[in-house]
């Protein structure tokens, strides 16, 4: 005789409407955080390309452009998991507030150094705390979105919207910057990106309700350990690495491309098409049920990066440029979607702004070398050569993701293991 247990609920759950877009949307207080957060993220991506057109035309030479640029994201992507470690314990609000006006501050100060004609070394000196203090809003928006879905399917959906949300911040940003930049002053910029920030951080900041809570003192050991020391996490960071080289690869090389042809203002054009591209792939991503499992996503929306990076170097008109660059970004947005959704089943709860910033800092890390190499590359070789950065930083990072993918597999958290670990699922018996 055959005797039946009901199953646990999850094994056979109840129809529920495809995540999209929509439900996401209508989640509850998530508007309350995506406005400020979206007009808090924007002035990031018009900082490295305000600093190296400030520099450049303060200096006549795009090796210190790029060094300038690159000191800034060095010391952010240093910084940045710390900053998120600190969210993590003490609250986002409290890293916030002293972290814009931080950065407004050293930003004026490096606009001022810039244009009295200071010393690189004095660029640098400022460039430091300019770039230590920059505000992760994306890590945080994400990190709100967790403690709202908590583990729905909804999440990888969240994941699709915020690259979106970024890569929508990188249309707007440089195509402003440029703009500010080539026909208003050449610091307008800077001034801009400092003041944007002061009032977009502040105003995120104020939306105490819908940051995660702080855990709790019985769960010290959870947020004393770093990010960090997950394996996948430093895999992904090192993909991320890549995806860095990418974006400071491509604002020094079409900057150099464009004034070469005497079209300053199309840089912005050319790389508001790129970001277009990264945005329109993004929002597709986000609108598919995948099958296929995130770290075989990443393995193949990664090769497909490094081949169409690979290409660049080879363009030598504006129209072959944007094509390519709209294809290149077209890469880039599953990446890094496939990337952060990882996260969120590699990563404890109690980590996940920490580890965000760890990615946000990797990408600033492989920028800020990109745009030093690319500049040196655009000084001293010939018109184009910069591209060849984006090539050999994808490249790199997909054989270490080939090399290291096993530590991308996650285990299912219902699943019973041998060690008796959780509730075993009931079976018929006979």
């Amino acid at each position: 005789m055959a005797s039946t247990v009901t199953t646990e609920p999850s094994q056979h759950p109840a129809a529920a409407p495809r995540p999209g877009y929509g439900q996401l949307l209508r989640t509850r207080g998530a508007w309350t955080f995506l406005l400020p957060g979206f007009a808090a993220r924007q002035p990031f991506a018009m900082l490295t390309i305000s600093i190296v057109l400030l520099v450049q035309h303060t200096t006549g030479s795009y090796g210190a452009a790029g060094a300038a640029a690159a000191v800034t994201g060095v010391s952010m992507a240093l910084f940045a998991p710390y900053s998120g470690r600190l969210a993590d314990r003490h609250g986002q609000r409290a890293v916030l507030v002293p972290g814009v006006l931080v950065h407004t501050l050293s930003g004026l100060a490096l606009t001022a150094l810039a244009l009295a004609h200071a010393p690189l070394w004095a660029l640098f000196a400022a460039a430091v705390p300019t770039g230590a203090s920059v505000p992760q809003i994306g890590p945080m928006v994400r990190a709100r979105w967790g403690a709202r879905l908590q583990d729905s399917p909804l999440m990888s959906t969240a994941a699709a919207f915020e690259s979106v949300t970024d890569e929508l911040t990188f249309v707007f940003g440089p195509l402003l910057a440029t703009a500010l930049c080539t026909t208003v002053a050449p610091a307008a910029g800077l001034v801009t990106e400092a003041a944007l920030t002061l009032a977009g951080g502040l105003l995120f900041a104020a939306r105490k309700s819908t940051q995660p809570q702080v855990t709790g003192t019985g769960h010290a050991r959870v947020r004393h350990a770093s990010a960090l020391r997950v394996p996948g996490v430093r895999v992904l960071a090192v993909a991320f690495l890549g995806i860095g080289s990418v974006f400071g690869g491509m604002q020094v090389s079409l900057a150099a491309f464009t004034e070469s042809i005497g079209e300053p203002g199309l840089n912005g054009v050319l790389y508001g098409t790129f970001a277009a591209g990264n945005m329109l792939s993004g929002i597709v991503c986000g609108a598919l049920a995948w099958k296929a499992a995130p770290h075989r996503r990443l393995l193949v929306g990664y090769a497909a990066l490094a081949l169409t990076a690979s290409a660049l170097w080879t363009s030598h008109s504006v129209l072959v440029l944007a094509g390519l660059g709209l294809l290149v970004g077209m890469c880039i947005a599953p990446a890094l979607i496939t990337g952060y959704t990882l996260v969120e089943s590699l990563v404890p709860a109690g980590a996940r702004t920490e580890a965000f910033t760890w990615l946000t800092g990797a990408v600033a890390l492989g920028q800020a070398a990109a745009v030093t190499v690319a500049g040196q590359l655009e000084d001293r070789l010939w018109g184009g050569a910069g591209f060849l950065v984006p090539m050999a930083g994808t490249v790199l990072a997909l054989v270490t993701l080939l090399a290291l993918r096993s530590r991308l597999v996650t285990r299912p958290r219902n699943r019973t293991v041998a060690r008796g670990v959780g509730h075993r699922v009931p079976v018929t018996v006979d």
